[in-house]
């Protein structure tokens, strides 16, 4: 392609971008050997909430919140149906239950989410003092599937959390051949976006 075709439609760079990281899929990464068989199973929950957003007005990720072994909150990606771009999976689902969970119940809790959280999503967790966290896949093979260059010192959450709230536990990747595989179905079709226009 040529470059003057290139600026005229950054759409369209978006969308090969995407298509020349899908060429060259990620490596699914092991999973983190502190999870659990349980893990596994509310993980599996948050990439069903993940592959719905797709069909419903989102982008493709999920989260579940569990207390003493049962899903207590679930909410998948919504941004593009409201318009609003915080309603991630992870803040839309603290967002919409924080008014009705006590914190001590979010404490007690653990967060799953089919992908790593944003680094707005983290600082939602630690205000709500979710005690745990567990991503299915990791931020850089997401960005890797859009074809967004990975700078030089990319911020994962653990870092994230490890200098805002070091009680916050956080594990990760679980299952990420999975979440791979949900990324690479939707993002080709659905360009990353840039910002409203």
């Amino acid at each position: 392609m040529k470059p003057s075709l290139l600026l005229a439609a950054p759409t369209s760079c978006i969308l090969l971008l995407a298509l020349a990281a899908r060429a060259d899929n990620p490596v699914p990464l092991p999973d983190d050997p502190a999870c659990t068989a349980a893990d596994r199973v509310f993980m599996e929950r948050a990439y069903e909430l993940a592959r719905y957003a797709t069909t419903h007005g989102g982008a493709p990720f999920g989260a579940v919140l569990v207390n003493d072994g049962k899903i207590i909150a679930e909410y998948s990606n919504c941004e593009y149906s409201t318009g609003d771009i915080t309603k991630h999976a992870e803040t839309g689902l603290i967002s919409a239950y924080s008014p009705k969970i006590p914190r001590a119940t979010f404490a007690a809790s653990t967060l799953y989410t089919s992908s790593e959280p944003c680094t707005m999503c983290c600082g939602s967790i630690r205000f709500a003092r979710i005690g745990k966290v567990v991503y299915g896949t990791s931020e850089l093979q997401f960005l890797r599937v859009i074809g967004v260059p990975i700078g030089k010192n990319p911020l994962e959450s653990k870092e994230v959390f490890m200098r805002t709230s070091p009680s916050t536990q956080v594990l990760g990747p679980l299952m990420e051949k999975e979440g791979l595989e949900i990324h690479e179905e939707y993002w080709p079709s659905h360009p990353f976006p840039s910002g409203k226009t």
